[in-house]
């Protein structure tokens, strides 16, 4: 899992660096594998617009730049970029700013023709692969702002190697829910209103396998802006996530996914037929995925279909056929929840690993789905406008995991640790952990959430007490009892 400091600050109130962060994560059992910039190492980089660019005249692929930098005289660049063209507002590298650690901007003459300054791509910049052409800003980017205080790039990523038994940990909210606990912080959380609906749209959904599916939520959004544009805070948080932005309505399903955990899909609602249903895959059914590859089905993979066939592989891909567009403007969002079993092994099988299978195989918090719809729905409406239908939900109740109360006794846990946490100090924790604890007199009921479907035993609650209380708190103490006298029964 891989999110910036910035993003988990606005779940958790810590005033930790990057650096005593890793050390907190790494003490309570999240292991940090690496701790980086969330951007290259640059200076003197500003917001500048291309006011005019012609041709130059001394060589066929560069082009002549007039731009302004805030300041009061206009440069002259030299650039070789295919999207330099007035009016766009670009990263530039003034004379005598920096890239990376040696290489100095200088004033140059490129085919006879001054250069002050650098107009600059995203790679150059260490902001991500795209080299392509300049790092185009949004329009209102303040010119003469300095790119780290615009992009907000005083911040730093965090790569955690979680277990397979903490998938709650694989969203910002989790990770937030964790380091409230481990270091005593308010878990702030963020304010997601459910968004009301605007018209009555509605679309069938049914589930002939509610056992691998026992809840599938879903909304119609009509009538979204196919010209909108992802904004920049949300590419960003994306791109610190290891994600690129794409476009509005797959950003808004990334970030849910990386925020909640909770991942998502989005069908363009006009190449749907009739219902959706969740069933057992066909033998001699096809699809075409959303990366271009078609792959065969069968009864082991549980599949997303409407009255004409499969549109969608549960828990791994979208179908190409059913996709979204730059011309979408009405769309289903999916939102569900999936058996861990029912998907475990089958994106390997067809030679794929996605963010999506990451989080099912691991399981995803089965009472989520209706709360993603609505975080989705209004991040897609403050971007791209539209009018949500009602949130839509299927649901087996019987077949939708449900975590039982799990005894702590104090002997017990003070016998395992070696040494006494108090019931405040313990309560606390668990607390913090959003488990629900009731204290009977003598021992704990504790009811953990929904996405810690780990906690099964009265040892994993010992752990948890543990990791947060503090492993560099409980006294060493040497492994001591008595064996009992009896025969060797011949063996050395």
């Amino acid at each position: 899992m891989q999110f910036n400091v910035e993003w988990l600050k606005q779940w958790v109130a810590i005033e930790l660096d990057a650096d005593a962060l890793a050390e907190r994560l790494t003490a309570s059992g999240l292991e940090v594998d690496e701790v980086r910039p969330a951007a290259g190492e640059f200076s003197g980089v500003v917001v500048a617009e291309i006011e005019d660019c012609g041709p130059h005249p001394n060589a066929d692929k560069l082009s002549l730049c007039t731009v302004n930098d805030g300041s009061e005289e206009r440069l002259q660049i030299v650039c070789g970029a295919p999207n330099a063209r007035p009016g766009i507002r670009v990263p530039l590298a003034r004379v005598g700013g920096r890239i990376g650690p040696d290489f100095k901007i200088k004033r140059a003459k490129l085919r006879g023709i001054e250069s002050h300054g650098m107009l600059c791509s995203a790679r150059e910049l260490g902001l991500s692969d795209d080299h392509s052409g300049l790092m185009e800003l949004p329009t209102d980017a303040p010119v003469g702002t300095d790119l780290h205080d615009y992009l907000g790039l005083d911040d730093a990523v965090i790569e955690v190697d979680l277990t397979p038994n903490r998938a709650d940990c694989l969203s910002v909210r989790g990770i937030a829910r964790d380091v409230s606990a481990s270091c005593d912080a308010e878990f702030t959380g963020q304010a997601m209103d459910p968004v009301p609906p605007e018209n009555d749209s509605r679309f069938p959904i049914r589930l002939e396998a509610p056992e691998d599916c026992p809840r599938y939520a879903g909304r119609i959004v009509r009538g979204i802006d196919p010209t909108a544009k992802t904004p920049l805070w949300m590419a960003e948080k994306l791109r610190r996530c290891g994600l690129r932005s794409i476009s509005p309505t797959v950003d808004v399903t990334n970030y849910v996914l990386l925020e909640l955990g909770q991942p998502m899909h989005a069908f363009d609602l006009d190449k749907l037929n009739d219902e959706i249903v969740v069933r057992r895959g066909r033998a001699g059914e096809k699809l075409v995925l959303l990366d271009e590859s078609e792959v065969d089905l069968d009864e082991d993979v549980l599949a997303i279909c409407d009255s004409r066939g499969p549109v969608a592989i549960a828990g791994i891909m979208g179908g190409l056929d059913s996709g979204v567009t730059e011309n979408t403007r009405d769309i289903l969002f999916e939102s569900a929840y999936f058996k861990p079993a029912t998907i475990m092994g089958k994106a390997r099988a067809y030679g794929m690993h996605t963010d999506a299978s990451h989080r099912f195989e691991r399981g995803v918090d089965p009472s989520g789905q209706e709360a993603a719809v609505e975080r989705a729905t209004q991040l897609l409406i403050e971007i791209a406008g539209g009018e949500p239908g009602p949130v839509l939900l299927a649901e087996e109740p019987a077949s939708v995991p449900r975590n039982r109360a799990v005894t702590l006794r104090p002997e017990r846990l003070e016998l395992v640790l070696g040494c006494p946490v108090s019931n405040t100090a313990v309560e606390g924790i668990l607390g913090r952990l959003g488990m629900a604890v009731d204290w009977t007199g003598e021992h704990w009921f504790v009811t953990a959430p929904p996405a810690r479907f780990d906690i099964e035993i009265e040892e994993d609650l010992v752990e948890e007490v543990a990791r947060i209380h503090g492993y560099d708190r409980i006294p060493e103490a040497p492994v001591s009892g008595e064996l009992a006298p009896g025969s060797s029964g011949g063996h050395r």
